[in-house]
């Protein structure tokens, strides 16, 4: 399975805002800079990511983003189910556009079914928090520094 670039970049923001000191406000183009993606994707990203509760926009001069809930009750799991457009590993598992004719008695859909699902509690086991042990290197990293 792959992610979709939405994914992950809203993976990617999560985890620099929560790399950044608690509460310091950053910008999408600082972020964009930083992962050198397009600001354009950031910002649908950062909407959605604000709709959905992860991250607080503070508007006007000196505003900026950050997240708006503890890194330690995040699940990677959670955001992967929020931001994939569909988890259709193959054509049968899209009930409106299935033209495969072995479905009704396939036994790969099945399969494939029960390793997506163990794919996702993978993620589910780790948080954001999980990822930002090292949160001076990562900046570090992140700034070019």
């Amino acid at each position: 399975m792959r992610l979709t670039l939405y994914t992950d970049y809203s993976l990617r923001t999560l985890i620099y805002l929560g790399a950044k000191e608690d509460g310091q406000l950053s910008t999408i183009q600082e972020i964009s800079d930083a992962y050198n993606i397009s600001k354009n994707h950031l910002m649908k990203v950062t909407h959605q990511l604000g709709l959905l509760g992860y991250i607080e926009t503070i508007r006007g001069r000196g505003g900026g983003i950050r997240l708006a809930i503890d890194p330690k009750t995040i699940t990677i799991g959670e955001i992967v189910r929020h931001t994939e457009e569909d988890f259709h590993l193959v054509e049968c598992f899209d009930k409106e556009n299935n033209l495969c004719k072995i479905a009704p008695e396939c036994q790969l859909k099945g399969v494939l079914y029960e390793a997506l699902q163990a794919y996702l509690t993978v993620l589910d086991r780790y948080t954001l928090d999980d990822f930002l042990h090292s949160k001076e290197k990562l900046m570090a990293l992140l700034l070019g520094k």
